[in-house]
């Protein structure tokens, strides 16, 4: 059979497929990215029908997703609330940091994989997935939540942390001296910053240059600038979904609403051929013999994403059902922490180390899903319980009217965002 018939028919099979598997989830009301997975896992190496002639396609795809991602969450932000939120939440992402990162140093130091191995695998539970978080928050309609821009602000953060992170690993595992790895720090930040104060500075003359009243100039107008930017952005050693973030940040007012209406199509598309990529380049057979550590990595890091988002969320004044939502939502891994162990892998520092990762993401991006969406309900069913149990042994105080309108709403005000 000719190639290109091969392709169509492999393609056109994994995108029916992802419909079905979409449908499946929707009746069921449960995040369909798990399923994603899965079905990249049954395709990939090893896998019940691996794939040929459309693996370099769904890979284009799979980075057209996330760019798409994070292009698709900045458009829901204007830069003065970039601004703000990264004024106010800095502490939220040092703590982040420090809970998230120390874990994966410390298992790396543990099973004897050295210094340059540990910091790889800092990386790797320190960062969530902007992708996956992204589309859970628009999947449970949650963007317009109170704690979300809590949450977006930990994700810019880390993002942005990646712009100084990931050139240093790179000089790490490539044994680069102090002067090369200096400079390609330097370079990342440089434009990283340039890009930022641009997106703050001249959002306006951007959105203009945008603005367009047909849609089809406007899709490929905004889609070519984010291509384009993103592209620049991880040519100078700045992650590309970063870039895209940016451009939807500089975007604002009416270009920014028919530019999301626009890309939401494309967005839904592209990032379920992510999901399938992930899966597709996991081989089943790897996973069995990291599988303990990995699971144990996954419980203690899930823990304390969890306490990150709460702690934080709560920093912003928000009420407790939004700080457990906020927590359960930052527990997926995604995207950042697949490149950095490819890093890795690629540089061979250590054989299991990859699979770690990929055991450890694997888990995480399928409970991540979960967490967003049962943190919440789970916590105050415990406290329910907590509370009975309290109020047999001794009456509870009153509360205050401040107090109580916050934890229990009347019917008639709106629902806790």
């Amino acid at each position: 059979m000719h190639s290109s018939a091969v392709f169509l028919i492999e393609f056109g099979a994994i995108i029916l497929g992802l419909g079905l598997l979409g449908r499946f989830a929707g009746r069921f009301q449960f995040s369909p990215i798990p399923l994603y997975l899965l079905a990249g896992l049954a395709f990939g190496e090893g896998g019940l029908l691996p794939l040929g002639t459309s693996e370099e396609f769904v890979a284009i795809g799979a980075e057209i997703g996330v760019i798409l991602l994070l292009l698709m969450l900045g458009l829901e932000y204007t830069a003065t609330d970039l601004v703000s939120n990264l004024k106010t939440q800095y502490p939220a992402g040092l703590v982040d940091a420090a809970l998230n990162a120390l874990p994966g140093a410390a298992m790396a130091l543990l099973l004897g994989w050295g210094p340059v191995a540990a910091v790889v695998l800092a990386g790797v539970t320190w960062i969530s997935s902007s992708g996956v978080i992204a589309k859970v928050l628009g999947d449970l309609g949650r963007l317009g939540n109170r704690e979300t821009p809590v949450i977006l602000s930990i994700l810019v953060l880390e993002d942005l942390s990646m712009a100084v992170y990931l050139p240093i690993i790179t000089a790490l595992l490539a044994g680069a001296g102090l002067a090369a790895g200096s400079a390609t720090l330097a370079i990342a930040l440089g434009v990283a910053g340039l890009v930022l104060v641009v997106a703050v500075r001249y959002g306006r003359h951007i959105s203009r240059f945008v603005s367009s009243d047909d849609p089809e100039k406007l899709l490929l107008v905004v889609l070519g600038l984010t291509l384009l930017v993103a592209g620049v952005a991880q040519q100078l050693q700045v992650s590309a979904a970063v870039g895209a973030f940016l451009v939807g940040i500089a975007l604002s007012g009416e270009v920014a609403e028919g530019a999301h209406g626009l890309l939401s199509p494309l967005r839904d598309l592209f990032a379920a051929v992510f999901f399938v990529f992930f899966g597709l380049h996991t081989d089943p057979a790897s996973i069995p013999p990291v599988l303990l550590p990995a699971l144990a990595l996954a419980v203690v890091t899930a823990g304390t994403k969890i306490a990150t988002g709460y702690w934080a969320a709560k920093r912003a004044g928000i009420s407790s059902k939004g700080r457990w939502r906020a927590g359960g939502t930052l527990v997926a891994r995604g995207e950042f922490s697949i490149v950095i162990a490819g890093l890795a892998v690629t540089s061979g520092i250590e054989p299991r180390l990859g699979p770690l990762a990929t055991a450890y993401v694997l888990i995480l991006v399928i409970v991540g899903p979960l967490t967003a969406r049962y943190t919440e309900p789970v916590a105050a069913l415990l406290g329910g319980r907590g509370k009975a149990r309290s109020a047999d042994a001794e009456p509870e105080p009153e509360l205050d009217a401040a107090q109580d309108r916050d934890l229990v709403p009347s019917p008639d005000a709106p629902a806790d965002k």
